[in-house]
């Protein structure tokens, strides 16, 4: 299996792959080989910054020798006028890289963003429940959107299909119910030797029974009311991690965290987000100024 640096080689450099084609002409045909310069990375609107490490990687998979300074971390809070980095070197190489880290890391602060604010929010209402991710992330993106929603204060709810086994309506209904599915994912991680976590997802009070009777490591209420999520909370009492999952959104949330639930997962936090305001300008620019 592929290291998650690995996984991000890949992705930049298919990313610079279908950006550059056989040449960036714009850049070629007007700055020389030779040609140094400094750009800098400003932030032009409030929220989190995500992908700082990752935008590094991009620079040096690039171009070894870019120098780049970093001001501002990752999960630090920033607000129109910062500056994030300062990066060194060739300017055809600061023209070409420009776009990649900036798609990744718009996108990445936008995510954390967004995370941060709905975290923050249960935080402050007084619950415990945690705020997670779903798989609904953007082909090749995965990985960076995951570590995003980190930064951002949530959780991962598990990377892909391989690192958890997560029981849906699908599967339950092909296994012919909740006790043959928990049942079935049991005894394949004793013939495989895997030591997953298995989560049930239960749509009514019958399957929550037979979660609970057959046992597993978290249970999700699918589309349970909030008042029905109170109820099926009590009667897990605690014998497993609980999870609340379907259409609930930022302005709805607050009476399923209220009502006990571990976990809230939102699929929204990856396929909904608005990236974060940013550009990359050459050191000295009246552009650097913002408005």
């Amino acid at each position: 299996m592929l290291s998650v640096e690995e996984l991000n080689d890949r992705l930049i450099d298919l990313a610079f792959a279908e950006d550059i084609g056989d040449g960036d002409h714009t850049t070629l045909c007007c700055i020389p080989a030779e040609e140094q310069g400094e750009s800098l990375l400003l932030v032009k609107e409030e929220g989190i910054i995500a992908g700082v490490e990752i935008a590094k990687q991009v620079f040096h998979r690039f171009d070894p020798e870019l120098k780049v300074e970093i001001f501002i971390p990752d999960g630090s809070h920033v607000k129109p006028g910062d500056i994030v980095m300062s990066v060194k070197g060739s300017v055809r190489s600061l023209l070409q890289t420009e776009r990649l880290m900036l798609n990744i890391m718009q996108r990445m602060s936008g995510i954390a963003t967004m995370t941060h604010r709905y975290q923050q929010a249960l935080i402050d209402a007084g619950t415990k429940t945690r705020v997670l991710d779903t798989r609904k992330t953007t082909p090749g993106m995965r990985m960076l959107e995951k570590e995003a929603v980190k930064i951002g204060g949530g959780m991962n709810h598990r990377i892909g299909l391989f690192d958890m086994i997560l029981l849906k309506d699908n599967h339950i209904d092909f296994c012919g119910g909740v006790h043959n599915a928990i049942s079935r994912a049991k005894a394949y991680c004793r013939e495989k030797g895997k030591n997953l976590k298995i989560e049930c997802e239960v749509r009514n009070w019958q399957e929550l029974d037979e979660a609970l009777a057959e046992g597993c490591d978290r249970i999700m209420f699918d589309n349970f009311t909030p008042e029905d999520t109170r109820r099926a909370v009590e009667i897990v009492a605690g014998r497993c991690e609980t999870e609340s999952s379907g259409g609930i959104t930022f302005d709805t949330m607050l009476p399923y965290a209220k009502a006990g639930v571990d976990f809230i997962s939102f699929g929204a936090l990856t396929h909904s987000v608005k990236g974060l305001d940013m550009s990359f300008k050459a050191a000295g620019s009246d552009k650097l100024k913002v408005k």
